[in-house]
């Protein structure tokens, strides 16, 4: 695969699947932008990581949630003289609590991030691709959106939107040559899975037909894939990575 001369946009894309996928990217001649909220350490990692790359990872601070933020990034995208070809929508939160214990506020911050902070940015990458007549949208979905998980009403419905979401937007957009999709992980070994319960991550994995988690680098060959412009009939999809769940 190959995005040289190519500029993506990966959210979230610091640690976790959002490292992976900003690594690949690099690897294959992008220029990668990647945001970040929280973890100096992960970005300070990651810019380290992405020394061999000739300056080609570009880091910013912002929440995706933020209406004002996420303006002012596309305005700084705009700017570039050839825009944006890829936006992953990768930045995830997850705050699990039955639903008769889930705080509204806890709720809202999920559906915040994973659902409005996916609509955001995806209203910007639309306003900056039009243009070129070309672009590709991926949002990181979940099993969750389709199968549901106890614990998880809000990341759910959160995931189950983007999905709905990028449905929508694909046939708004088809004819300026944009596609969306979405790739839906299943269980992968990353951060997400290190707070669970040990008995709660051992049912995950007898889950597994496949009898493993998933590595980040599996997840980030699917969003190259769907991101290639040969990729250019594939639309409204999601893709699942799952093993086989």
């Amino acid at each position: 695969m190959n995005f040289t001369d190519q500029t993506a946009v990966v959210t979230g894309g610091t640690r976790g699947l959002g490292r992976a996928i900003t690594l690949a990217l690099l690897e294959a001649g992008a220029s990668v932008h990647a945001t970040w909220i929280g973890n100096e350490e992960a970005a300070a990692a990651l810019t380290d990581a992405a020394a061999p790359f000739a300056g080609r990872l570009h880091l910013h601070r912002f929440d995706v949630s933020d209406e004002a933020a996420v303006e002012a990034f596309w305005e700084k995208m705009q700017a570039l003289p050839d825009g944006v070809q890829v936006l992953v929508n990768n930045a995830g939160l997850r705050r699990d609590a039955i639903a008769p214990m889930m705080s509204s506020a806890d709720w809202q911050a999920v559906l915040d991030t994973n659902l409005t902070g996916g609509w955001l940015m995806s209203r910007g990458a639309v306003k900056n691709m039009m243009g070129q007549r070309y672009g590709r949208i991926i949002f990181i979905t979940s099993p969750a959106g389709n199968h549901g998980f106890a614990g998880q009403t809000n990341y759910g419905a959160s995931k189950a939107g983007q999905i709905g979401l990028a449905r929508s937007l694909c046939k708004e957009v088809a004819k300026r040559g944009i596609t969306v999709n979405c790739v839906s992980p299943g269980f992968v070994d990353t951060e997400l899975l290190d707070d669970l319960p040990e008995d709660v991550r051992k049912a995950h994995l007898a889950s597994v037909p496949q009898r493993r988690f998933g590595k980040p680098e599996e997840i980030a060959y699917a969003v190259m894939t769907l991101a290639a412009r040969e990729a250019s009939y594939i639309n409204g999809a999601t893709l699942e990575v799952t093993g086989g769940l």
